[in-house]
């Protein structure tokens, strides 16, 4: 999996093992691209001399404001949190925000985004600039050839992506089966949630559906499409299954097969019906249960147990 699979690495416990030691898990189980959420100096450093692993690195949201107000802000910004490292540190992509858009927030994305694009265009650097967003900016995505998003995703979205169609740089969706199966476990089978079947579920026109994955991965594409934006690449930024917190939905077995599944799913190139042999990037959420996140499923997504590294199951 190490080509397209990569981990999130939260940090809201209390109880994590040092960055140098989740490092060297990374390093035992072949994984090579991670993602932080913002530009943690502990984690940075212990990164240094791993040129091997690709980080995508995260802009605060509640930096955004600051930084969308002055360019020199974000000078300042990316001085402190971003040029020390880049001697020494696989830097990928720096995200401005995470799912802000749609919300009150958005609109300070886009000039962020093109602030430290041409920051990091004027010093030749090859990270990608993007954001981070989530489903809500779709307002009907059943069937997948109906999807459109709402008119506030529309406003806030539609401009970064088309900025980011023009740089050529992909955009970052995090896809929830979980979430969407079980706000809905009466209508939604959990086969087809968890890419458990090979019979067709869904069909939409000449495209048919057996996992919930790719039709709402192709309900975002259809979206675009509609607002002129074709051919963006996009990079599953969050996906995973809780294995703990909502009942029988959340067993480690269920999450076990829906995470070995997805892995699989991007392994396998076959891409999505809408976008046949187009390999997907995709993270996994998370790397740990994370102690100091919401109660319930929200402290449940990890692969690994924090206290002692054992993972809850075997994924890798």
């Amino acid at each position: 999996a190490a080509t397209n699979i990569g981990l999130n690495y939260g940090l809201l416990g209390d109880n994590l093992p040092s960055p140098s030691n989740v490092i060297s898990l990374y390093k035992s189980i072949g994984i090579t691209k991670i993602r932080i959420f913002d530009p943690n100096t502990d984690v940075l450093n212990a990164l240094r001399n791993h040129q091997d692993i690709g980080v995508t690195v995260g802009v605060k949201n509640q930096d955004l404001a600051a930084l969308a107000a002055s360019q020199e802000a974000v000078k300042v910004w990316f001085a402190t949190n971003i040029e020390p490292y880049l001697a020494d540190v696989n830097i990928t992509f720096i995200t401005v925000g995470n799912e802000v858009i749609p919300g009150e927030i958005g609109p300070q994305v886009l000039p962020v985004m093109k602030s430290l694009t041409n920051l990091v265009k004027s010093r030749n650097l090859s990270i990608l600039i993007s954001t981070v967003v989530a489903m809500s900016n779709l307002g009907q995505s059943y069937p997948p050839s109906k999807a459109m998003f709402t008119p506030q995703g529309r406003e806030q979205l539609v401009p970064v992506l088309k900025f980011l169609s023009q740089k050529n740089t992909p955009i970052l969706v995090n896809i929830y089966p979980y979430f969407a199966y079980a706000s809905n476990p009466v209508n939604i089978s959990l086969d087809y949630a968890i890419f458990n079947t090979k019979h067709v579920v869904v069909e939409d026109g000449l495209m048919k559906y057996s996992n919930l994955f790719d039709a709402i991965f192709d309900a975002f594409v259809w979206a675009m499409e509609k607002e002129g934006v074709k051919n963006l690449s996009m990079v599953v930024s969050e996906t995973g299954w809780p294995s703990a917190g909502n009942g029988n939905l959340t067993t480690p077995d269920i999450a076990a097969t829906y995470n070995r599944n997805f892995v699989k799913h991007v392994e396998s190139g076959i891409g999505t019906p809408k976008r046949p042999n187009c390999s997907i990037q995709g993270f996994l959420f998370a790397t740990f249960n994370e102690n100091q996140k919401p109660a319930g499923t929200e402290q449940n997504f990890g692969l690994y147990n924090p206290t002692d590294m054992k993972p809850i199951y075997t994924l890798f």
